[in-house]
């Protein structure tokens, strides 16, 4: 037992000392600008006002006394404190200068100002005051439907829709279907009436001065602006609800179609146009035995079109196409013009080439299947192996066949002929 309490009266002594330690870690700075004294909160992490004696004095020689508004919390701190002279029920500290706790400060008066009672009495007087949803008229700047009365019993959906389309374009809802709709009766025959959204109120106008009057088979319709009477209390719940992405898109939408610029002049040239493709020109097998013509080919082909036609931007020589297809690719459409009338027909190595622009969509790159990278990889071995054992003196000045090959050769441009400029 004796221990027990030993241990008891140490565990005592190590607190007070911890407090004291506490008490003596605690943080404090002054304000040089008005002397106020400031405390860290260690919790809140944060600066605040140190409130003691002197912080109050001050407060009240600035500020006076204040009650505090609840008027229960003023009696009772009234009564628990009969001996006291004067009752000071100080609000809320003034924030603390130090740009540190600025933040933290702020969010804290904004929690602490909710729990208040007037704050909760204001909300609430506020929610009494507002207006329940119900039933309003849609201003005429706002409105963009109008309702038209006596049209043809033989009336349709598409005659309707080309009708009121005279005066502006017609909205379309979710399901990208036009807002227009003829009532029927309960057989589902027409009425002879009929409502019709715009897109602009521009156009309801037009469909007042335009349609009001207007002459349909053996009727004269009416037009005018769409006035909705009530039926049944309001019911908020079923007003749709749209996202403010879905707004946003169908704006985008709306802007779109309403843009006034004019299309691409039709008179304008492709750029695709400028490539003129040349067919019939070689034979594929050609190159495996001399892999050496892609490059006289290509250094040809610009040379005598660039003397004769204009200035040339590129040459591609497709060499595993069947056709034997080159692309030549010109700065201007009228060196393009100028090469269809000089290679279309013409006889080049025996054989007659065909000359056209190039239509921006065929693709004229062949590639190799797996059995011929195999055995154009197996050729370029046993050329490099001939190669070697000539460079030592065992063949002597045998002469090596030449294989078409992709390793030192400049590699022949894959893909489509592209007619952008370099």
């Amino acid at each position: 037992m004796a221990d027990a309490a030993d241990d008891d009266f140490e565990f005592q002594l190590a607190q007070e000392e911890r407090e004291r330690e506490a008490k003596a870690a605690v943080k404090t700075r002054v304000d040089p600008t008005d002397g106020t004294e400031y405390e860290w909160n260690e919790h809140m992490k944060a600066w605040f006002p140190k409130i003691d004696d002197n912080f109050i004095a001050q407060y009240q020689s600035q500020y006076g006394n204040f009650e505090d508004n609840n008027n229960a919390d003023t009696t009772a701190t009234t009564a628990g404190n009969t001996s006291t002279d004067h009752q000071f029920t100080a609000p809320a500290p003034p924030l603390s200068t130090d740009p540190q706790s600025t933040g933290d400060s702020r969010k804290d008066s904004k929690t602490k100002s909710k729990d208040k009672p007037f704050v909760s009495k204001l909300l609430a007087k506020r929610k009494e005051e507002e207006p329940s949803p119900e039933w309003f008229d849609i201003a005429d700047e706002h409105n963009t439907k109008v309702y038209v009365n006596n049209l043809p019993e033989d009336t349709t959906e598409e005659s309707f829709l080309e009708l009121m389309k005279k005066c502006g374009y017609v909205a379309k809802d979710e399901r990208n279907e036009f807002k227009v709709k003829l009532y029927r009766d309960s057989n589902g025959q027409p009425k002879g009436d009929g409502l019709c959204t715009y897109l602009k109120r521009e156009s309801v106008d037009l469909a007042l001065n335009i349609l009001d009057g207007y002459r349909v088979g053996d009727r004269t319709i009416s037009v005018e602006r769409a006035r909705f009477t009530p039926k049944g209390q309001y019911d908020p719940s079923l007003k749709p609800k749209r996202r403010k992405r879905d707004k946003q898109k169908e704006k985008k939408k709306i802007e779109k179609l309403l843009d006034w610029r004019p299309d691409k002049v039709v008179t304008e040239r492709p750029k695709c146009e400028k490539t003129v493709v040349i067919s019939n020109m070689f034979d594929p097998k050609d190159f495996v035995a001399d892999a050496k013509l892609i490059l006289e080919y290509r250094s040809d082909l610009r040379d005598e079109c660039g003397e004769r036609c204009g200035e040339v931007k590129r040459v591609d020589v497709y060499d595993c196409h069947p056709e034997g297809v080159a692309a030549v690719v010109f700065a201007e459409f009228a060196g393009a013009d100028q090469c269809v009338q000089l290679m279309n027909g013409r006889f080049f190595a025996g054989r007659r080439l065909a000359a056209e622009h190039w239509d921006g969509r065929t693709r004229y790159k062949t590639d190799e299947t797996e059995e011929e990278a195999a055995k154009r990889i197996q050729q370029w071995d046993e050329y490099l192996e001939r190669e070697a054992d000539a460079a030592e003196g065992g063949d002597g000045g045998q002469q090596q066949p030449q294989v078409a090959t992709a390793g030192p050769l400049p590699a022949v441009p894959s893909g489509a002929v592209d007619s952008t400029d370099d």
